[in-house]
């Protein structure tokens, strides 16, 4: 094992970028792009795609591993799938992974007519909003849209042509958003692994199951541990009670989900037992572990205390603001995230320039032939990516001088997400505030006029349930990459840009075809009525009833708050040595997955403090195959019951993954 708690793989990981490894990653991506999509929407179970831990991906790489390998072993070892084949295919999985659900396409698509089909009399968004929103941004035939939502007769067709436009256009913007997502992790890389060396909990999993069998066997080194085994089975025994409660309702279940409310019952608290939580954060440094739970009680408790004097930000409490807290601790929040952002790349300022340097030639001594791209191209990427959104922005409506500032909000936010996960694990996590959200509220409407609020609202379709960004998946695999001693890993840049081709083309064309074939209403209520109406009914709103100063002033104040106390955090962390509070909870202390995993989170960490504590670190290594074993255990029983709910037609049949 190294000091960061990764296991040892041989170096080079044998065959790498093999056609057989692109093939399989080919094939999978397709399935993660329409399978996991198809059960979430038709038969209304936990999604398996819907946060970082990528559990699809975790899942499938558990029977490739365990499975799959383990068989070619005993029939024909030649064929074994080497390391470096197996992250390929990993790295592929966990890309087109972040693509089919809330992240992207499961909150794009179904936004997109939304106006036309939710305008009634009484909101007018037919006069409001309807005239402003560009002709390419989304299909008008009034058939295909009425179609999209209630379901096509059984003698009607699919209607691509209608949105054969929308899709080039959207097209055009996902690949910059893409664009911009991969190459800045290939400018931060060397410094988040090699100079800062970050923890990256999240790839400890695979990494274990990517050991090799001692001399003799067949099964991977983590595969014969039997504590594993017995952390496979206990979520198995508890989780396959709400499984089997709703083919057999006499059968209990044991429940794992409860709340209770403080502050004169003005601050709900959620106690949610997730196995999987338990497990990760295990992995998870202690102080980070700590910081994670401590930071949500506390702003739970500013919270209610705000509660109970009657005091409240003016204007409304937006969709995802407050997550579990207020609308003060949402923008304390957005500041706390641009502070962090600001930070790690003043830590980073040397490598930056190095980067740069590269880029345009005044440091031609830079080594860059172990990054997936070399500085220059990864620079150039970067820019024209962003100068492509800035230009799609603005042909929808955005003002260009509110551009940037928009552009930057967002980024800060994947950013800073894609931090706290690679530093601290947190594979359930969402920002806090949504970036249109933040920019309304910072200039107010006047400024941004109705065309740029409009646009603003196009942009919850890919900013607002922030829960797995590319970036994270990214830079996972190029950690990966780097664990398994790959120094040339150039090829990688193919895989994951084939992976993401594949996973948006394949689950845009599965999410119209299954609206079309079952009616959008019937499908997922939140994707196809709820953000619809909570993207125009913002715009309808603010349209309506115009933000000034006297609404704006208190949430910048807020927000800057936040981002000074932030700021005092994390000087307090690296400027005294026995500080004990870790900041890296603070920007998500009340988003929902930490609200709902708050619980979980604690007890993971009071196992490890105990284990740590009175076993040192010999016993924290003999009992990690448990807690690993409880992840696999989470995941693999909620994707079993998934597959049992397809083949049986069973419908709302829950069993979650980790948080919901």
């Amino acid at each position: 094992m190294t000091t960061q708690g990764q296991p040892d793989l041989p170096a080079g990981g044998g065959r790498v970028f093999t056609v057989r490894a692109f093939l399989l990653g080919c094939l999978l991506t397709a399935f993660l792009g329409t399978g996991p999509l198809y059960v979430q929407f038709v038969n209304h179970t936990a999604p398996l795609n819907a946060d970082s831990i990528t559990a699809g991906a975790v899942f499938l790489f558990f029977l490739l591993t365990f499975v799959v390998n383990t068989a070619l072993r005993k029939i024909h070892p030649p064929w074994v799938f080497t390391t470096g084949e197996l992250v390929v295919i990993y790295t592929m999985m966990i890309v087109a992974s972040t693509i089919p659900t809330k992240t992207l396409m499961a909150n794009m698509i179904p936004v997109l007519p939304g106006a036309s089909y939710y305008a009634t009399p009484e909101n007018e968004w037919a006069e409001l909003i309807l005239p402003l929103i560009p002709d390419w941004i989304g299909p008008h035939d009034p058939l295909a849209i009425k179609y999209f939502y209630e379901g096509a007769p059984s003698h009607v067709s699919v209607p691509w042509g209608a949105w054969l436009v929308p899709f080039a256009a959207w097209g055009i913007f996902i690949a910059s958003f893409f664009a911009v997502m991969i190459s800045s992790m290939v400018i931060v890389r060397r410094q988040w692994v090699e100079h800062e060396r970050l923890v990256f909990p999240l790839t400890q999993v695979p990494l274990e199951m990517l050991q090799p069998p001692q001399t003799g066997h067949i099964l991977g080194s983590l595969f014969r541990q039997p504590l594993l085994w017995v952390g496979i089975a206990l979520p198995w025994i508890v989780l396959s009670t709400h499984g089997l409660h709703a083919y057999f309702n006499y059968i209990p279940r044991i429940e794992t989900n409860t709340y209770f409310e403080l502050f004169r019952d003005t601050t709900p608290f959620r106690v949610l037992l997730s196995f999987s939580v338990i497990g990760f954060t295990y992995l998870v440094n202690l102080e980070i572990g700590f910081s994670l739970w401590f930071f949500h009680l506390l702003m739970k408790l500013q919270s209610g205390l705000l509660n109970i004097i009657g005091y409240d930000i003016p204007g409304r409490e937006e969709v995802f603001v407050g997550g579990g807290g207020t609308v003060a601790v949402g923008h304390e929040a957005m500041g706390a995230t641009i502070a962090l952002v600001l930070f790690v790349l003043w830590t980073g300022r040397r490598h930056l320039a190095s980067v740069f340097g590269k880029a345009f030639g005044t440091a031609p001594h830079v080594d860059d032939r172990d990054e997936i791209m070399s500085y220059r191209a990864a620079v150039i990427t970067l820019l024209v990516g962003l100068v492509g959104m800035g230009l799609w922005l603005n042909a929808s409506g955005m003002p260009l001088w509110l551009t940037p500032f928009f552009v930057g909000t967002a980024f800060a936010a994947f950013f800073a997400l894609t931090r706290i996960i690679a530093e601290g694990g947190v594979g359930f996590s969402r920002t806090q505030l949504v970036p249109a959200v933040f920019t309304v509220y910072t200039f107010g409407t006047g400024l941004v006029g109705p065309t740029g609020l409009t646009s603003l609202g196009f942009t919850y379709t890919w900013s607002s349930e922030i829960r797995s960004p590319l970036m994270a998946s990214v830079m996972h695999a190029l950690k990966m990459m780097d664990s398994i001693g790959v120094r040339r890993p150039r090829p990688l840049l193919g895989a994951i840009v084939l992976a993401a081709l594949i996973g948006t083309i394949c689950s845009g064309l599965m999410t119209v075809w299954l609206a079309y074939t079952y009616g959008g209403i019937n499908l997922q209520r939140w994707a196809f009525l709820g953000l619809p109406q909570t993207v125009f009914g913002f715009v309808g709103d603010k349209l309506q009833n115009p933000l000034g100063s006297d609404i704006t002033l208190p949430r910048v104040v807020f927000a800057g708050l936040g981002g000074t106390v932030m700021a005092g955090l994390m000087y307090a962390r690296h400027r005294f040595i026995n500080w004990p509070l870790h900041y890296l909870g603070f920007p998500i202390a009340t988003s929902l997955p930490i609200s709902v995993g708050w619980f979980s989170i604690m007890i993971g960490w009071l196992f490890k403090l105990f284990i740590v504590r009175y076993g040192g670190v010999r016993l924290y290594r003999t009992i990690r195959p448990f807690f690993i074993g409880l992840i696999a255990g989470q995941i693999s029983c909620g994707a079993s019951w998934m597959a049992i709910d397809y083949l049986t037609g069973m419908v709302g049949n829950w069993v979650s993954v980790g948080v919901p």
